[in-house]
């Protein structure tokens, strides 16, 4: 837990998060993982950032756990289970987090130069404070790791997931094993309150690692696509086996259902639907 700031820090953080956006930008863009495309960087930054801020508008900073950094810790969880599906190692996720410090330092000490315990105090406080959001992303992280293994194992028959935030608008729920409908249900369910909390406009069910379904869990797929589209979202399939087609096609209807070869051409396709487009580049940066 972070110290009790003084009154002035939350209003810093907030009114400077332009700035301390640019500079952090600047700075991991500069040092990234060609694992990740400079767009993806720049919304996670963004995500954090704007949260952040929010936060500092209705919290003192003291407790990371109070409801005011209910959005943010949600931001990191789902950062921390996108960068461990990429193959991101723990320290390298929760490095990415505790990078934000260099930024807020610099701004505390533009703003405080003339009052040096002051600044001391609130570096302090921002330190600690980072530590606690990386400490709770790392803790997700490795909930998230072990649920892989464990299903790389085969020690799970259903498919429960949650859906994770590709990009903004854009949710993918990786389904793996032969799911049960009994246990399956609860999964589409989380997907659909995902799509209200990420607002997200394309969603991506990934069956790549499901060999086969039966008619029921067909027609719940069909069901949660046919849902999404009337909260406003399209629904897109990827990596459909035939066993799996075959299954959907004798259930019936799938007209609100685009399928793709892979998770790479539906995510390409859903960033078509938000007027974006993949661009491939040089290694000085420059496009193709």
């Amino acid at each position: 837990m972070a110290k009790s700031p003084t009154p002035r820090l939350p209003v810093i953080i907030a009114e400077s998060a332009g700035h301390i956006l640019s500079d952090w930008l600047s700075r991991t863009i500069a040092s990234r993982d060609t694992r990740l495309a400079i767009a993806e960087v720049e919304d996670q930054c963004e995500s954090i950032v704007s949260r952040l801020a929010s936060a500092c508008r209705q919290s003192d900073l003291s407790d990371v756990d109070s409801p005011a950094f209910g959005p943010l810790r949600e931001t990191v969880a789902d950062i921390s289970l996108s960068r461990a599906l990429q193959g991101f190692t723990a320290t390298e996720t929760a490095t990415f987090v505790l990078s934000l410090k260099a930024p807020l330092f610099a701004r505390l000490r533009a703003v405080l130069a003339s009052e040096p315990e002051r600044l001391a105090a609130d570096t302090l406080t921002v330190s600690e404070l980072l530590d606690a959001i990386a400490l709770h992303m790392m803790e997700h992280f490795h909930r998230t790791r072990e649920e892989l293994i464990r299903r790389q194992h085969g020690d799970d028959t259903d498919a429960w997931t949650p859906a994770v935030r590709l990009w903004q608008g854009i949710l993918v729920l990786a389904l793996t094993g032969r799911p049960e409908s009994g246990a399956f249900r609860p999964t589409m369910e989380n997907l659909l309150e995902s799509i209200v909390r990420h607002e997200a406009v394309v969603v991506i069910i990934d069956l790549t690692d499901v060999p086969d379904v039966d008619d029921a869990i067909a027609g719940q797929i069909i069901q949660t696509a046919t849902a999404a589209r009337l909260m406003g979202a399209e629904c897109m399939l990827s990596g459909v086996r035939p066993s799996v087609a075959l299954a959907m096609a004798r259930h019936g209807d799938d007209r609100n259902i685009v399928a793709k070869p892979g998770v790479a051409e539906a995510f390409a396709a859903a960033l078509g639907r938000l007027g974006q487009v993949v661009v491939s580049q040089r290694a000085d940066g420059k496009p193709q």
